[in-house]
């Protein structure tokens, strides 16, 4: 799969030490590549819903996932109320 920079990209599997999970939309702002040669790198950029920004996280390029036409964004909290 080809991303392009600045394009909005779904996670593929949870992040539990920064709280985001499956399905949560970022931006990608970056590659990277690996240390080791390995899989190639993302950086992405983590906003709330009203455009805050909340996290920069690297992921492999393999945990994330472009949006479709056929899925729809949805909210939820952050933190456990």
């Amino acid at each position: 799969m080809n991303f392009e920079l600045y394009q909005r990209v779904a996670l593929s599997r949870d992040l539990d030490e920064y709280q985001l999970k499956k399905g949560d939309v970022a931006t990608l702002i970056d590659f990277v590549p690996h240390p080791s040669n390995g899989q190639q790198g993302c950086v992405l950029e983590v906003f709330n819903a009203t455009g805050e920004s909340i996290a920069v996280v690297i992921v492999p390029i393999t945990d994330i996932k472009p949006l479709r036409n056929h899925e729809i964004l949805s909210v939820r909290s952050l933190v456990e109320i």
